[in-house]
């Protein structure tokens, strides 16, 4: 008995595998680089730079820095903006993390304005330099340095 390949046929047969792989399985953009693109649009000025590891990197006039942290495995948030700016924030810095949020986390633009003036205006002497709160959901986290004020806006991933 002489075994015949037929490479025809495994060929064929390779073939229809790899296509109902392709169907099933269809290329989506990453979630992150969506929120970076609908960011980039939605608010004057800011430019998406680069990104690394889960971490995309933004700029904006009204801020030394502007981060948006997408969720890596195992994380306890599901996305997070970072924005540092001047010691004494500027209403352009405010409406900057207020639009930001509004599109990163789907809340209301006055819902994250207050939030976010909230836990920036805490900050002082009989508070300390690092304030947590929790406003609509999210976790606010400022902190402030002799040169800079920080908040870190975050949602929890069960929310």
């Amino acid at each position: 008995m002489i075994l015949r390949l037929d490479v025809r046929g495994a060929i064929v047969v390779a073939a229809a595998i790899i296509g109902l792989v392709t169907i099933a399985a269809p290329a989506r953009a990453d979630q992150c680089d969506d929120i970076a693109k609908q960011l980039a649009g939605g608010i004057d000025g800011l430019k998406v730079n680069f990104k690394a590891a889960n971490i995309i990197y933004l700029t904006h006039p009204a801020a030394k820095e502007l981060s948006l942290g997408c969720r890596a495995q195992g994380a306890a948030y599901s996305n997070e903006l970072y924005a540092k700016g001047e010691r004494k924030p500027t209403p352009q810095f405010y409406d900057l993390v207020a639009s930001a949020a509004a599109i990163i986390f789907t809340v209301t633009k006055d819902d994250t304005t207050t939030g976010a003036t909230r836990c920036l205006k805490r900050m002082g002497l009989l508070r300390g330099d690092k304030i947590t709160m929790r406003y609509k959901r999210l976790n606010m986290e400022c902190t402030r340095t002799k040169t800079d004020a920080a908040i870190a806006i975050t949602r929890p991933k069960d929310e």
